[in-house]
């Protein structure tokens, strides 16, 4: 895999982890522990705990590939863990990260 479609696959692995875990703390547990719906934490909490694992795993290959400092990844772990802090991050580490201009807008069509 080349360094533009590892920086590409980070940011739809990072858009993606972000949304599970808002629709984790949004959607899935308020029905697990309002309405009695616990299956739908364990739906989306494997679906989001397989994204996260993914996303660490990414932001790694891109600070091998990149030469991303142990900061930056260590804020990329961080923002992981916040609310949609993956949202931010990409924001920020694409400005960080030289690619071609067409290369840092996720292409939605493939």
């Amino acid at each position: 895999m080349n360094k533009e479609q590892l920086f590409v696959w980070f940011r739809r692995v990072g858009m993606w982890e972000g949304i599970s875990f808002l629709v984790l703390l949004g959607i899935a547990m308020p029905l697990k522990y309002l309405m009695g719906m616990p299956k739908a934490v364990s739906v989306v909490g494997m679906a989001h705990g397989v994204l996260f694992v993914a996303y660490l795993y990414l932001i790694n290959e891109c600070r091998r590939a990149f030469g991303w400092s142990l900061k930056t990844a260590a804020l990329g772990v961080i923002s992981a863990v916040m609310p949609a802090g993956p949202f931010i991050y990409d924001k920020w580490v694409a400005k960080q990260t030289e690619l071609q201009p067409s290369v840092k807008e996720v292409k939605t069509h493939t």
